[in-house]
């Protein structure tokens, strides 16, 4: 006579489903969570790429003020086309300048450059801090 192999009963069925849904569950989490910090670096991205238009030598007279990127760039570039104004115009950022700081030589005969770093903080939907170096003597 032939011995019928034991089969899965219920509880172990229903058990096998519970385990993959939950795991299931857990690497959708996971992929959501890499999703959104996904998008935040590419947001955050094009915003450097962006914040690039506000480095100008002329954003150090500007404390405290919202500028649009087409302000900034206006002295130097000449801007025909209407609608690239417009996309400048759109792109805003309050600037703040904090006291620049001066390094110099500790001693009067130190051949060490002096310099000043001036720091550039530009708040908008992603704040952002540069930094422009200055040397004045080498």
């Amino acid at each position: 006579m032939k011995t019928l192999r034991p089969a899965f009963t219920l509880i172990e069925i229903l058990i096998s489903v519970l385990i993959l849904s939950t795991s299931i569950v857990y690497i959708l989490k996971i992929y959501g969570q890499n999703h959104e910090q996904i998008v935040y670096i590419t947001q955050r991205n094009a915003h450097a790429l962006e914040d690039s238009l506000f480095l100008s030598k002329d954003v150090l007279h500007y404390h405290k003020e919202e500028k649009s990127a087409y302000d900034l760039i206006e002295r130097e570039m000449k801007i025909d086309d209407f609608e690239s104004r417009k996309i400048l115009k759109n792109i805003k950022r309050t600037i703040f300048i904090p006291e620049p700081i001066t390094l110099a030589p500790e001693e009067e005969g130190d051949e060490s450059p002096a310099a000043t770093i001036n720091e550039i903080k530009l708040k908008g939907d992603y704040a952002s801090t540069y930094f422009r170096f200055e040397l004045q003597s080498f």
